[in-house]
């Protein structure tokens, strides 16, 4: 048996080659607005540990905030009950700095009300883990084996990565949306800052959107290889 790379996947080749490079321009731009942003202080003078402490404990939340070490790295761990907040972030009092922690505690929240597709997001991790590091390998092997079910069992797994990275689109997406009313209703922020903060966390948002699109591209290329099996 064997398999064959034709015009079809040449073009797959060529769109994901194209998202990535739009996905390096949207990290880039990330790291540019964040940059812009973070020159700017808020009126208030508080610093986003502050705040981001403030909005938990309106929230009536034990989750603490710690520093974490790298450029961007801010997270929340909801198994250790954890808000890391990285050195740009945490002890800083800039309009970008803000934006991201509340966009963490903005998840805190999500896990908090028991947010349906962040339930999903978790639901769906373990397949998907495992679909980012095997699932080609595993097409690839079907394909060598000229077997068209091994080919779609990695397809499947590829697949539930590709829905893993869909849902984290609202995810991100409410967060943020989260994270602009609490600074706006606790007047962290002022009209013009609130508009910085936004395009923050907008620049981040469409880091998420290129991934999910360029990961579309990759399961419809294993697809059309897993079903050159078939045919062959």
């Amino acid at each position: 048996m064997y398999y064959s790379y034709g015009t079809g996947n040449g073009i797959y080749i060529i769109l994901l080659l194209i998202v990535m490079g739009i996905s390096l321009y949207a990290q880039g731009k990330v790291q540019k607005t964040f940059n812009q942003f973070a020159q700017t202080p808020i009126s208030t003078g508080l610093r986003a540990d502050e705040i981001a402490q403030r909005l938990l404990d309106r929230a009536g939340s034990s989750v603490q905030i710690t520093p974490v070490q790298g450029s961007l790295t801010d997270h929340y761990d909801p198994k250790n009950g954890v808000v890391g907040l990285s050195t740009q972030v945490y002890g800083q009092n800039s309009i970008a700095a803000v934006a991201v922690a509340a966009h963490e505690i903005g998840h805190v929240m999500q896990y908090q009300e028991g947010y349906a597709p962040i339930r999903l997001r978790n639901a769906i991790l373990p397949v998907a883990s495992i679909g980012s590091h095997a699932a080609p390998w595993i097409v690839i092997l079907g394909l060598m084996m000229g077997s068209f079910n091994l080919a779609m069992v990695g397809v499947v797994l590829f697949g539930a990565m590709l829905v893993f990275q869909v849902v984290t689109l609202p995810v991100e997406f409410n967060a943020s949306a989260r994270a602009l009313r609490m600074l706006e209703e606790g007047n962290y922020i002022s009209y013009d800052e609130s508009d910085g903060a936004r395009k923050v966390l907008n620049a981040a948002a469409m880091t998420y959107v290129w991934a999910a699109v360029a990961s579309l591209i990759s399961f419809l290329r294993l697809l059309a290889m897993a079903r050159s099996t078939r045919r062959n």
